[in-house]
């Protein structure tokens, strides 16, 4: 490999670092150099590239969309070498750092009980797992896989669908002896309806009256910020939630909810997707196993 090969390679290394590390001393730190020296490869990589690949400030950097565009080829340039290395010495299985992200329902309802045997089966990979039930840019926060429930906004990322699983209106025992059991949309206007506190593609509860579809709002005294906090807030008589059916499946066979307005049930169903960068040969080896691992192992009964 010529010089000039080795420099553009390590300029896209400490580009990558930059960017996934957050900082130019970080990423300096990492690369085993010091800030100003980082500072100046980037510069000289944009010099050459003859466009600005970030936006410095004595606060904050952000790429630019020339940056975004080619930090995604660095990776995916950088993962080949990797793996081409590994096979040359004859250990080709994927190894490195995976982040993932998913809401705390599929984190806690199918992630968690196959974490341990995608490590024991992947040891090289080191895995960062993120629960929260708000929508992660992959991209600005440097993940990988994101696990989302509903349906998906057009962007550059690519998907694979694990699954989809019904709705349902639940209420604790407790709570409907108190208030009542809701058998029409009068009665349900009047119970307390548990909420989301960030933005979803649907708030409305869909209700089918009289083979007419109709929507009601969630209307109440408490606003939550995930499934499980709902799920659990229900369990407790707080008041009526509509949730995926998989996260109360286990509350409903043991007594701890009830499913109301089931005559209601418009029998919509949220689908729940895999979604990452890259595809095909731009796909890295370990996110590659990871999403065979999902697809494999995650079972989501569409008729639940």
């Amino acid at each position: 490999m010529s010089q000039s090969s080795t420099n553009r390679l390590a300029a896209m290394e400490i580009f990558s670092a930059v960017v996934e590390q957050g900082s130019f001393s970080a990423a300096a730190r990492a690369c085993r150099l010091t800030p100003s020296a980082a500072s100046k490869a980037i510069t000289r990589l944009e010099q050459r590239l003859g466009t600005k690949l970030i936006h410095r400030s004595t606060r904050q950097m952000q790429l630019t969309a020339e940056g975004r565009w080619f930090y995604e080829r660095c990776r995916h340039i950088l993962s080949d070498l990797d793996e081409a290395e590994r096979g040359a010495s004859r250990t080709a299985e994927p190894t490195g750092h995976l982040r993932v992200t998913a809401s705390l329902p599929v984190g806690h309802g199918f992630l968690m009980p196959i974490v341990s045997r995608f490590l024991a089966q992947y040891p090289g990979i080191t895995l960062e797992l993120s629960l929260t039930d708000q929508v992660v840019n992959l991209l600005a926060e440097h993940t990988d896989v994101a696990i989302r429930n509903g349906p998906l906004e057009n962007s550059n990322l690519v998907a694979r669908k694990l699954g989809e699983t019904r709705m349902v209106i639940v209420g604790a025992p407790d709570y409907l002896e108190q208030h009542g059991m809701p058998v029409t949309i009068e009665k349900l206007r009047a119970h307390n309806r548990l909420g989301f506190s960030f933005s979803r593609h649907t708030t409305a509860w869909p209700l089918m009256v009289h083979g007419e579809h109709t929507e009601l709002m969630p209307q109440g005294n408490l606003l939550v910020s995930d499934g499980e906090t709902m799920r659990k807030l229900a369990v407790g008589g707080a008041g009526l939630a509509r949730l995926t059916r998989f996260l109360v499946d286990d509350d409903i066979r043991q007594g701890r909810l009830v499913p109301v307005m089931e005559d209601h049930n418009p029998g919509d169903r949220e689908e729940i997707h895999a979604v990452f960068l890259g595809q095909g040969r731009l796909m890295l080896g370990r996110v590659r196993a990871f999403l065979d691992f999902l697809y494999e192992n995650v079972e989501i009964n569409p008729v639940r």
